[in-house]
């Protein structure tokens, strides 16, 4: 998956000028895309001059002009296109788990306190999730809100974010607490 097609994604929830979209992609499109703000304008940029995206000028009296962003006809057929694409099995890199591979032959304190640091960041991005997921939904229970509401596209992918960092921060309490243990049984501090 190109950048192109996050944003494209991203997008189709409404008009954003490129700051408004690096807030949406901090808060919803992060649990499955990362990019910097220079990447989003940029790459703006980009699907404007192939005409994937529009955009227009908008006159604030108290603030300096913005430019605002949306998908074109050609931005949401290359979209679809997309998303007849096959696509490539999902890879981890992550050097946490470098670490923890070496645990048999290197000394685990500064391992343990990764993975608690990880731990608890994940504990955080879940409560941000299940912050979003409350806004997307607003007074419908869950079940209701997925057959009939709107926006349910960011609301499936934010619960796969939760189900993604809840897994995550229950690998790294675990994989802390063997090491903490290994550590006791060998008299480590």
């Amino acid at each position: 998956m190109a950048l192109r097609h996050a944003v494209l994604a991203a997008l189709l929830e409404g008009e954003y000028s490129g700051y408004q979209l690096t807030k949406v992609f901090d808060l919803g499109v992060a649990n499955f895309w990362h990019a910097s703000p220079q990447q989003l304008y940029a790459e703006l940029a980009k699907l404007e001059t192939q005409g994937l995206v529009a955009g227009r000028e908008v006159i604030q009296e108290t603030r300096p002009n913005k430019r605002v962003f949306h998908v074109t006809d050609a931005g949401r057929a290359e979209l679809e296109a997309f998303t007849e694409a096959r696509l490539k099995p999902t890879v981890i890199r992550d050097d946490l788990l470098v670490m923890v591979q070496a645990a048999d032959g290197i000394d685990t304190e500064s391992v343990i306190k990764q993975l608690e640091e990880r731990a608890a960041e994940a504990e955080a991005r879940i409560e941000d999730l299940d912050e979003l997921l409350a806004q997307i939904r607003g007074d419908a229970d869950e079940e209701e809100f997925l057959l009939r509401g709107e926006g349910v596209g960011g609301y499936l992918t934010a619960l796969r974010g939760v189900a993604f960092e809840q897994g995550h921060r229950d690998w790294c309490l675990r994989a802390m607490a063997v090491l903490q243990e290994r550590r006791r049984t060998r008299g480590e501090r």
